[in-house]
C-alpha cells in the first residue's frame, strides 16, 4: 500500500471510505495527481516517485489551519 496527500479546498468533498479516482499531470521535472472530478490535488512529485495506481480509497480527511488534507492509499 501507499499513501498519498491531497490538498482539498473545500469541506465535505470527501470522506473516509470514499472510493477514488486520480488523474496524473505532468511537469517538466515532476508529476502531480488530482482526485476526479478536480475535488483534491496532490503536491509536485518525483519522477522517480510515480503512483502507479489510478484508483485508491480515503483513509482520513484531516483540517488544519492550512485547510482540508486528504489522505489515500493505492495498492502498488
Amino acid at each position: 500500500m501507499r499513501s498519498m496527500e491531497f490538498k482539498m479546498e473545500r469541506p465535505g468533498l470527501l470522506k473516509e471510505g470514499d472510493a477514488v479516482t486520480i488523474t496524473e499531470g505532468v511537469l517538466p521535472s515532476n508529476y502531480y495527481y488530482t482526485i476526479d472530478p478536480s475535488l483534491a490535488m496532490s503536491g509536485n512529485i518525483p519522477f522517480r516517485e510515480r503512483l502507479k495506481a489510478r484508483e485508491g480509497k480515503v483513509v482520513s480527511v484531516i483540517e488544519n489551519e492550512r485547510g482540508f488534507y486528504v489522505t489515500a492509499e493505492f495498492d502498488e
